[in-house]
C-alpha cells in the first residue's frame, strides 16, 4: 500500500516503538514528523538521515508532552496531519501508599492528557480533508494490570477508554481511530535492563528473557518495533476503513491469559 501525500505525526519518536514506526509509515511512503521533549542536532538529524533512506520529508519538531498548548503547538507547527500516532509515554513503578505524586501526574499528562490534546488539535483538519487515521499505542496494560505500576495501568486503561470515544465521535467521517496494546517490545530502554536483570537473578541473557522479563508473555519472544510499525500501517490502510473503535494487542499472547 502507499501513504504518498499523507502527513503522519508520531510523538515520542526519536527511539524505540516511536521511532520504528515512524520508519515503517515513511517506507508507505508518507511524510513524517518526528516528536520528542529534546531539540538535539541529533534529533533533526534523525529526522533528515529517516527521510533521506525513504524518499520522503520528514522533520523534528520538539515539544514537552507534559504541557497542553505544546501537544497542540506540534499539530499546528506541523501544518495539521492525516496520521497522528500517540505513542510518547513514560513509567515508574512504586506501591501506591508510596506513588510519587508528581510521578503519578507526569504520568497522566504525558500518557493520557497528550493524546487528548493532540487529537483534539488534528480532528479539525481531517474532518476538512474527510480522511484521518488516529492510533493510540497504549499497551498490555491498558487491557489488564500489574502491581506497582497504579499510573502506567491507570493511564494506558484510559486511552483504551479515549480511543473508543473519539471513534464514536468521529464515525461515519472517514476517520478512525484504534489503539494498539504492545506487550514486552525489545526496545533500546528494554534491552538495557537485561544485564541488571542478569546479575540479580544469576542467570545467562536467554534464560533471564525467557523466565523474568517475559515470564507473562506466553510466546516467550519480544515483539519488535517493526511489528508494531507494520500494526499501524496496516490501521491505516483501506483494509482497515470499517475497524475502529478496537483494540489490537501485539502481546505474544499476554492479554489472552
Amino acid at each position: 500500500m502507499t501513504l504518498v501525500g499523507k502527513r503522519a505525526i508520531i510523538t515520542g519518536s526519536n527511539s524505540g516503538i516511536g521511532l520504528g514506526v515512524a520508519e515503517a509509515l515513511a517506507a508507505a511512503g508518507a511524510e513524517v514528523i518526528l516528536n520528542s521533549f529534546t531539540d538535539r542536532p541529533e534529533d533533526h538529524e534523525l529526522a533528515a538521515e529517516l527521510g533521506a533512506r525513504h524518499g520522503v520529508a520528514a522533520r523534528y519538531i520538539p515539544a514537552d508532552m507534559t504541557r497542553g498548548a505544546e501537544c497542540r503547538a506540534l499539530v499546528a507547527t506541523a501544518g495539521g496531519c492525516d496520521i497522528l500516532v500517540n505513542n510518547a509515554g513514560i513509567q515508574f513503578v512504586s506501591p501506591i501508599e508510596e506513588f510519587p505524586v508528581e510521578k503519578w501526574d507526569a504520568i497522566l499528562a504525558v500518557n493520557l492528557s497528550s493524546a487528548f490534546h493532540t487529537i483534539a488539535a488534528a480532528l479539525p483538519g481531517m474532518r476538512a480533508r474527510g480522511w484521518g487515521r488516529i492510533v493510540d499505542i497504549a499497551s498490555a496494560h491498558g487491557l489488564t494490570a500489574s502491581p506497582y505500576k497504579s499510573a502506567y495501568v491507570a493511564s494506558k486503561h484510559a486511552v483504551v477508554g479515549l480511543t473508543r470515544a473519539v471513534a464514536l465521535e468521529t464515525a461515519g467521517q472517514g476517520i478512525t481511530c484504534n489503539a494498539v496494546c504492545p506487550g514486552y517490545v525489545l526496545t533500546p530502554l528494554v534491552e538495557a535492563q537485561i544485564p541488571e536483570q542478569m546479575k540479580v537473578h544469576g542467570m545467562d541473557r536467554e534464560t533471564v528473557i525467557r523466565e523474568v522479563m517475559l515470564q507473562r508473555q506466553p510466546s516467550r519472544q519480544f515483539a519488535t518495533t517493526e511489528q508494531v510499525g507494520g500494526t499501524v500501517v496496516f490501521l491505516c490502510s483501506p483494509a482497515a476503513d470499517q475497524i475502529t473503535g478496537t483494540t489490537i494487542s501485539v502481546d505474544g499472547g499476554w492479554t489472552a491469559l
